[in-house]
């Protein structure tokens, strides 16, 4: 067993290493507690009007550590908004990856995506929703950011609609960067407005319509709708029977 002073002087093994290691871990959790903290400030209350010392206070936390660990607010929430998406883009890869290891299409790939970006949101409502909002301002100071991590999620979902491409699951006209902005941006709005205004419904309720919609347009499996039947057949059917009713008939007929 280390003793006490072998314990303090440190060394390669015993001391040094797990030091810096312990070091790392803390600073890694304070980090996260000022993402926590910071996000659901932020969502409740804004940007502009969440101050530092509210954020140092709600994470437990002297103000000095924000600037410690962030030199300003901008910066924190720049991180904080890559830290989240790059999580996100992490999470999709790893859903993509498991079903095809299992010997899964891509089309079930993709429908995995939407169950792990369902299951990411539900756990942290507030950074989509802060998001979402920051894909509409074009005037922040982080905007280069939030379009370099946007790209990261992007092409997960992107390399997974290339491989159903070359795999023949889907046709070769499809617009894989804007089918891949539709699927992320359909997850995203269905999920806020499920959090938002559907609570009582599960995360697998969900996805299963989410699903039967990936499926039935996307993957073109979809039996074809009624209104393909051309609508200008039906009244077309009278106009013989009209005819017949022809004044050309005697008096005598027609009174009859």
């Amino acid at each position: 067993m280390t003793t006490p002073s072998t314990s303090r002087r440190g060394g390669a093994v015993s001391g040094t290493a797990p030091a810096a290691g312990s070091r790392a871990a803390r600073r890694e959790s304070t980090r996260r507690k000022l993402f926590e903290a910071a996000v659901t400030l932020i969502a409740e209350q804004g940007f502009s009007a969440t101050t530092v010392d509210e954020i140092a206070e709600r994470a437990g936390v002297a103000k000095g550590t924000v600037y410690y660990n962030f030199t300003s607010k901008n910066v924190l929430f720049e991180e904080l908004l890559r830290d989240g998406i790059e999580l996100l883009a992490a999470s999709l890869r790893r859903a993509a990856d498991e079903v095809t290891a299992r010997g899964g299409t891509h089309i079930d790939a993709v429908d995995a995506m939407i169950r792990a970006g369902l299951e990411f949101i539900a756990g942290a409502p507030s950074l989509t929703q802060l998001y979402v909002a920051e894909l509409w301002r074009t005037n922040r100071s982080w905007r280069a950011t939030l379009r370099s991590v946007r790209g990261r999620a992007m092409a997960v979902v992107e390399s997974v609609l290339r491989d159903a491409v070359d795999a023949g699951e889907l046709s070769e006209e499809i617009d894989v960067p804007l089918t891949s902005s539709a699927l992320i941006g359909m997850v995203l709005v269905a999920a806020l407005d499920w959090q938002s205004f559907q609570p009582h419904r599960t995360v697998d309720d969900v996805h299963a319509s989410l699903s039967r919609l990936l499926q039935g347009r996307i993957g073109g499996t979809a039996t074809p709708p009624p209104a393909a039947t051309p609508p200008a057949a039906a009244p077309r059917a009278p106009r013989p029977a009209r005819r017949s009713r022809s004044p050309r008939t005697t008096g005598h007929t027609a009174s009859a």
